[in-house]
C-alpha cells in the first residue's frame, strides 16, 4: 500500500481573533446581508455588486437579487458597450497572435457606453426604492453605496470554468470559443482591467464575497478580510497549489503527493505563483478562498519590502513551480524574451529569466542548455522553420547541447538561452514571474491532450536566441556554479545562482541544526528540497511554529525580518536542505 503523503494541498492562514467572522452557504450569507440593511438608516438603500471577471454572472445576479428583492435592479452588462466595439479597442491588446497579446492599459471605464453610465447613475439616484446594482463597473455608478459587496474570483477557478465553456469573457459572448483564446484575452485584458477597479475601490468594500463554489458561497466583512491579510503579510505561509496534466507530463508527482490516480499524468504543480493560485484564510474551519494576488496589491510593502516595491510595484517577482517529467516526455525546446524585447512587443516590464533545480532525476534524467559548440545559426535557422512549416522532426541534439542532470543539480537559463528539461527531471523552477511568455522552438511533433496542435513560436524564438551561448560558455556560467557562502554549527550556506544578467538570487542551506534566516527587507520563497519535514520559528515569537514538509514551497515576507529554520518531526537530527529566492537589490 501507498504511503499517506503528508504533502499540504490546502494550506491556510489561520486568522486569528476572527474566529467566527465568515459567513457559509447561501442562507448565512442571505441573513448578514439582510442584518447589515437593517442596521443602515431610512428605507432607500443603493447596493453595489461589483464582480470579477468568471464568476457565473447571471445565477449569481438571481441569487442575490431573490435576497434583496430590490425594487429596481440594474445589471451593469447593459451599459458595456456593443460586444464589437468592445472587440475592436481590445484588439490592438489581444493581437493576432495565438498565444500572446500586449499588457493593456485600458480601464472599466473604456468598456462602458457614456450615455448609459449617465443613464444608470440617474436611475439609481432617483426613487425612494432599494436599487441594486449588480456587475462589471457596478462601483462606477454609485459612488457612496450603503452596501457595497465585492465578488471575487480565483484565477485557476475561472481557467478551469473556461475549458468547460461555462464563462465569457468582460462584454465579449464567446464560452464556445475555447481556452486558449479566452485565456488570452482573460491575461492580456480582463483581468488588467478588474484588477485596476478592484484596486481603485478596495478602501470602499463593505464585504467580500467568495464565489468560487457558487453551491456553497463565503461572505466576510472587509475588515476581517483586511485582517487576514495583514496577518499573512506578518508571517510565513504558502499559497494552494494546483496540478495540471500536460502531453509531457510524469508520475513523480503523482506518488510523492498523493494526486488522482485516474489522471494519466502530471505536468505541472504550480506551487508559488500568486497571481494564479489562491490564498486560504482560516476563519475558524470555514476556509475562504481569495486570489494570492490580492495580497500583493494590498500589503505589498510588508510583502515585498521597501526596496522591491520600489522595484516592481505591486507585482511580485518570483515564481516557483513544478515540471514532472519522470516517466514522461522532454519539454518543448524553447527560449525567453530579452527585456527590451517584451517590453517591446508585450508591454512587460521584465522578463523571464529562470533556472532548473533538479529536485530529482531518473535513469536518463538531463537538461538541454545552450547551443552546440561550433553551432550554425543559419542552419539551425533553416531546419527550425522547415520543421514548423511542415510538422516534421528538428534534430535537437545537433544543435542543442544536452547535459545529464542528477538530483540537486542547479542550472541557470537566463533570457535569450535555448533550453528545456529533458524526460526523467523532476524540475523546481525558479523565475521571475511573465510565466506565458515562452517561446516554443520545437515540440517533438506533439499535440495538445485535446487533440490540438501546440503552437510554435519560432519567428518570436529566432528574434532571441542568443547564438555565443554554446558548450562551454554555458558550462562555466550556467551549470552548477556553487559556491560555498558560510558555515556553521550544524549548517552550511550555498550560492547556487542566477546569473549575473538574473535579478533573482538563490541560497541552499544543508542543516541538521537550527539556521538563522533574515529576510532583510526582500521577500523570500523557499522550497524543502531535502528531508521529510522542517520547521520555521520567529526568534522573538512573532508569529505562530510553521511547519513545512517535503517540497513544500512557502514565502517569507519581508516584514518578518530574521526566522529560523530547523529539522523537525521525523527529520530531527537528519540533514535537510532548502533552497531559497529573493531579489538582489
Amino acid at each position: 500500500m501507498r504511503m499517506k503523503s503528508n504533502f499540504n494541498k490546502r494550506p491556510f492562514v489561520a486568522v486569528k481573533g476572527m474566529e467566527h467572522a465568515c459567513r457559509e452557504g447561501w442562507d448565512q450569507v442571505a441573513e448578514e446581508i439582510r442584518l447589515y440593511l437593517q442596521k443602515r438608516p431610512g428605507a432607500r438603500k443603493r447596493i453595489v455588486v461589483e464582480t470579477y471577471q468568471g464568476t457565473f454572472y447571471e445565477e449569481l445576479l438571481e441569487k442575490l437579487k431573490s435576497i434583496i428583492k430590490p425594487g429596481l435592479c440594474l445589471d451593469t452588462s447593459g451599459m458595456l458597450l456593443k460586444e464589437s466595439e468592445i472587440r475592436r479597442i481590445t484588439r490592438p491588446d489581444v493581437t493576432d497572435d495565438r498565444i500572446f497579446g500586449y499588457m493593456t492599459r485600458l480601464r472599466m471605464t473604456d468598456l462602458l457606453d457614456p450615455d448609459k453610465l449617465a443613464e444608470y447613475r440617474n436611475l439609481a439616484d432617483g426613487g425612494a426604492q432599494t436599487v441594486l446594482i449588480f456587475g462589471y463597473g457596478a462601483a462606477l455608478v454609485v459612488p457612496d453605496p450603503d452596501l457595497f459587496i465585492y465578488a471575487d474570483m480565483a484565477r485557476w477557478e475561472i481557467q478551469l470554468r473556461m475549458r468547460a465553456g461555462k464563462v465569457d469573457n468582460l462584454g465579449i459572448r464567446n464560452r464556445d470559443e475555447g481556452i486558449e483564446k479566452q485565456y488570452k484575452r482573460g491575461f492580456f485584458v480582463d483581468w488588467r482591467i478588474c484588477d485596476r477597479l478592484k484596486k481603485e475601490t478596495f478602501s470602499e468594500w463593505d464585504y467580500v464575497l467568495d464565489t468560487n463554489d457558487p453551491e456553497m458561497p463565503k461572505l466576510v466583512s472587509a475588515a476581517a478580510f483586511r485582517q487576514g491579510l495583514e496577518q499573512a503579510a506578518s508571517q510565513p505561509f504558502s499559497v494552494v497549489p494546483f496540478f495540471d496534466p500536460g502531453p509531457w507530463g510524469g508520475q513523480w508527482m503523482k506518488d510523492k503527493f498523493d494526486l488522482d490516480r485516474e489522471v494519466e499524468n502530471f505536468a505541472w504543480c504550480f506551487n508559488c505563483i500568486p497571481e494564479e493560485n489562491s490564498l486560504l484564510l482560516g476563519f475558524g474551519d470555514t476556509r475562504f478562498e481569495t486570489p494570492s494576488i490580492n495580497l500583493v496589491f494590498f500589503q505589498s510593502r510588508k510583502l515585498l519590502g521597501d526596496p522591491v516595491h520600489a522595484r516592481f510595484g505591486d507585482e511580485f517577482p518570483i515564481r516557483f513551480d513544478y515540471l514532472d517529467t519522470m516517466q514522461g516526455g522532454n519539454l518543448s525546446l524553447q527560449v525567453h524574451p530579452l527585456t527590451a524585447y517584451i517590453q517591446e512587443r508585450f508591454g512587460m516590464h521584465y522578463t523571464q529569466d529562470e533556472s532548473y533545480y533538479l529536485l530529482d532525476a531518473g535513469e536518463g534524467g538531463s537538461v538541454f542548455l545552450g547551443l552546440k559548440q561550433g553551432v550554425n545559426p543559419d542552419e539551425m535557422k533553416k531546419e527550425l522553420k522547415y520543421a514548423e512549416a511542415n510538422g516534421t522532426s528538428f534534430d535537437v541534439h545537433k544543435h542543442v547541447q544536452n547535459w545529464p542532470a542528477k538530483k540537486h543539480d542547479h542550472f541557470l537559463i537566463p533570457a535569450g538561452t535555448v533550453h528545456c528539461s529533458g524526460a526523467n527531471s523532476m524540475v523546481l523552477e525558479i523565475s521571475a514571474t511573465p510565466y506565458i511568455f515562452t517561446f516554443k522552438l520545437y515540440d517533438w511533433q506533439r499535440m495538445n491532450l485535446d487533440g490540438t496542435p501546440r503552437p510554435i513560436n519560432v519567428d518570436h524564438g529566432l528574434n532571441n536566441i542568443q547564438w555565443e551561448r554554446t558548450t562551454e560558455w554555458t558550462r562555466k556560467n550556467l551549470v552548477n556554479r556553487v559556491e560555498t557562502i558560510a558555515e556553521g554549527d550544524g549548517w552550511t550556506e550555498e550560492r547556487t545562482g542566477l546569473h549575473e544578467r538574473e535579478f533573482i538570487e538563490t541560497r541552499r542551506h544543508w542543516f541538521t541544526k537550527e539556521v538563522l534566516h533574515d529576510t532583510r527587507d526582500g521577500v523570500n520563497v523557499l522550497t524543502l528540497v531535502e528531508g521529510e519535514e522542517i520547521v520555521v520559528k520567529s526568534p522573538g515569537n512573532a508569529f505562530d511554529p510553521f511547519v513545512v514538509h517535503y517540497a513544500e514551497t512557502f514565502i517569507v515576507p519581508a516584514a518578518v525580518g530574521q526566522y529560523t529554520i530547523q529539522p523537525h518531526g521525523a527529520s530531527a537530527g537528519k540533514q535537510c536542505a532548502t533552497v531559497r529566492a529573493s531579489i538582489r537589490v
